[in-house]
């Protein structure tokens, strides 16, 4: 019940790819302007998330799509500290305009840059509704280009990505499925590395947090997911272990009322899970992870996620972290990042909570499955 179909998620994702590619190269062709001081779009967009890295659960419906954007020089990233502005647990960064930039280069300034601490930087909030509004104003190019194929429409909540959304017209009863395309607006940093948009539920303080983005290494969790595979024996069940914690985690949610309902949603996030999953499965040799240690493996999952939710300390796997293989060559920013701790945004009273809860649900698993696996449970929830 949780694994989803090789055939519709090749489908849906060959869909994805034919219509984003419509939508930014339309984009990029109405975005040039002359002159280096306006913004558009690179041109290309990265597939991320556990779609493409083969450990997605129940829907092949939902996808998340990175679109690179091009700036104007001249615009430096500047890491912040752990206890200065922006919410905790997450790698923040602003964009900072280099001295007298900003009155030579006045109407981007004033349209895209906010102050922080007396200087000009990049304003992620600015940035987003410029990007939805310009994929708003290119959405009829690709309508009327790909009205035989499929219907498209675009919807967009303020704070968040906009969503693509794709319904394809065809025959067959598999291409039918409706999808719906999270489209993120990125800044490239070099070496596969993006800024993004804080999440707008971050603590919002004084000193302007839409100055400050989060950092994206989406595509090295895709290689280091690749090299693990090609280390790995044959019949490893490593992404299964991790497709069955995430179950859990989801119909573990039903049973729960809030306001613990929706914090076991954000301390147990797809990201948590796959840091502590790469913890472990470092930990050993990779032959222990053979399909018949399945039950083992994923209780060695279980058992350190809950003493990592005791301690209140689970450290991002790639900021500053000095046992990655050699073999995944990180790029230097990554590597003398300061370490975050992602557990830091959440009190001790409520990890405690999580780690009890989890050990429960772990030992009632049998039952807790029997419960929850009907249809009606394991439709995905609704987007925002």
């Amino acid at each position: 019940q949780l694994r989803v179909s090789p055939h519709v998620l090749g489908h849906s994702k060959a869909h994805v790819g034919r219509v984003v590619a419509e939508l930014v190269r339309a984009a990029k062709a109405q975005g040039l302007q002359p002159g280096p001081l306006a913004l558009s779009l690179r041109g290309d967009f990265v597939r991320i998330g556990s779609a493409y890295e083969q450990h997605k659960v129940r829907s092949p419906d939902c996808f998340d799509i990175l679109v690179p954007l091009r700036l104007p020089p001249h615009l430096e990233p500047q890491p912040r500290c752990a206890d200065g502005p922006g919410p905790c647990g997450a790698f923040v960064c602003g964009l900072r305009a280099r001295d007298g930039w900003p009155r030579r280069c006045r109407p981007f300034a004033e349209g895209f840059c906010v102050e922080l601490q007396g200087r000009s930087h990049l304003s992620s909030g600015l940035v987003m509704r410029w990007f939805q509004g310009h994929l708003q104003r290119c959405l009829g190019a690709v309508r009327y280009r790909l009205q035989e194929r499929c219907r498209v429409s675009l919807s967009a909540c303020p704070g968040h990505p906009p969503t693509l959304h794709i319904l394809p017209c065809s025959d067959y009863v598999c291409c039918h499925i409706s999808m719906a395309v999270r489209l993120i607006p990125a800044i490239p940093l070099g070496d596969a590395l993006y800024l993004t948009a804080l999440p707008p539920e971050g603590p919002r303080g004084s000193l302007g947090p839409e100055a400050l983005w989060g950092l994206n290494a989406s595509r090295h969790e895709q290689r280091l997911l690749g090299w693990l595979k090609e280390q790995a024996p044959a019949s490893s069940c490593h992404l299964k272990c991790l497709q069955i914690l995430k179950g859990l985690r989801d119909v573990r949610r039903h049973g729960l009322e809030e306001p613990f309902c929706s914090q076991w949603g954000r301390v147990l996030s797809s990201y948590v899970l796959k840091t502590a999953f790469f913890s472990v499965l470092l930990q050993g040799p990779l032959e222990a992870w053979d399909e018949r240690f399945l039950v083992e493996r994923l209780e060695d999952l279980v058992l350190f996620l809950r003493d990592c939710l005791r301690r209140q300390v689970l450290m991002d796997f790639f900021l500053g972290n000095a046992s990655i293989p050699e073999a995944v060559a990180l790029p230097r920013f990554l590597k003398e990042a300061a370490p975050v701790n992602l557990l830091s945004a959440f009190d001790g009273p409520t990890l405690d909570l999580v780690a009890f809860q989890l050990i429960s649900t772990w030992i009632q698993a049998p039952h807790i499955i029997r419960m929850y696996s009907s249809p009606r449970y394991l439709r995905p929830a609704p987007a925002p």
